[in-house]
């Protein structure tokens, strides 16, 4: 997820390599890093949150095929 963020804000400004976006999981949370600034914050939901349905399930131990439908 921390490299999606990054990737599609390099779209937007070269400064986002310097992003120090972490993403991970603890016990069952999922812990995403987000930048600093609201905007950049939008932008970034914008990327993850089409793969967090998914991504929870994955977390609560779901046994369903990774691959799109």
């Amino acid at each position: 997820m921390a490299e999606a963020m990054r990737a599609a804000s390099l779209n937007k400004t070269p400064h986002a390599m310097l992003s120090r976006g972490v993403a991970g999981i603890r016990g069952q949370t999922l812990i995403i890093n987000l930048p600093g600034s609201p905007r950049a914050v939008r932008e970034n939901l914008a990327v993850v949150l089409p793969a967090l349905p998914h991504a929870l399930e994955k977390i609560k131990g779901s046994p369903r095929e990774c691959a799109a439908d």
